[in-house]
């Protein structure tokens, strides 16, 4: 069964807009812990990493439809590929901006000089890349089969670069080169009932978001086959 025939049913959609306002209005208005030079903006941590977190799933499943476009040779598969590869890119953006107003009112920065942030740099760079790949082919074959592979590449060097290596070296985001994660904070598990959903709401989203762009994808293709075959 293909991952997008599970999703054909609505009552998921409703559930994506349910949880999405849970979070929003939960992540502004229930209380908080009350930590030095945070303040009030910790609340950022139940839109900046589920923004992450969520992406970092969508770039995992476009790279399993580029590896499955290189066994079955199926062009819906590339599709979905790019699309979710489209929509990851899209949350990371988001992420990056969230992610700056935040360092900025904590680190005084909006780019500090951390490896992860410079290693999520170097990724966004990596994806870039394929989107500009993509568009140096007209054949769509032979596209779709280098961007596979490319895809494939990219995914493989994005996880180290904003997973791995900022775990290795000091690093001023939580939970990473020995600083404490906001869990140690967490005793009431405040942070974890909005932040959970908040992940769960924003895959919900992204999936939903992939959904539309695949279907124009394929309303596009078919507009353009019509045309040449006339």
């Amino acid at each position: 069964m293909y991952f997008m025939d599970i999703i054909k049913n609505y009552w998921w959609k409703s559930l994506t807009i349910i949880i999405l306002t849970y979070v929003f209005i939960s992540g502004l208005t229930n209380p908080v812990p009350r930590l030095p030079i945070l303040n009030e903006s910790i609340r950022n941590v139940f839109f900046h990493p589920p923004l992450w977190i969520s992406m970092i799933a969508m770039l995992s499943v476009s790279a399993f439809y580029s590896a499955r476009y290189l066994v079955k040779n199926k062009l819906q598969d590339d599709l979905l590929a790019i699309e979710f590869a489209n929509t990851a890119i899209l949350f990371g953006i988001l992420g990056c901006i969230t992610g700056s107003v935040w360092a900025y009112f904590t680190w005084g920065d909006f780019w500090p000089n951390d490896p992860k942030t410079n290693g999520v740099a170097v990724g966004m760079l990596l994806y870039l890349a394929y989107f500009l790949l993509r568009s140096s082919f007209e054949d769509e074959m032979r596209r779709a089969k280098i961007s596979a592979v490319y895809n494939i590449f990219a995914f493989a060097m994005f996880i180290p670069l904003i997973l791995i290596l900022p775990r290795l070296t000091d690093s001023l985001h939580p939970g990473n080169g020995g600083n404490p994660g906001f869990n140690q904070y967490d005793q009431d598990k405040s942070i974890t009932m909005i932040i959970r959903p908040a992940f769960l709401g924003f895959s919900l989203l992204g999936i939903w978001i992939t959904q539309l762009r695949f279907r124009m994808r394929r309303i596009e293709k078919s507009i353009e086959d019509n045309e040449i075959q006339n």
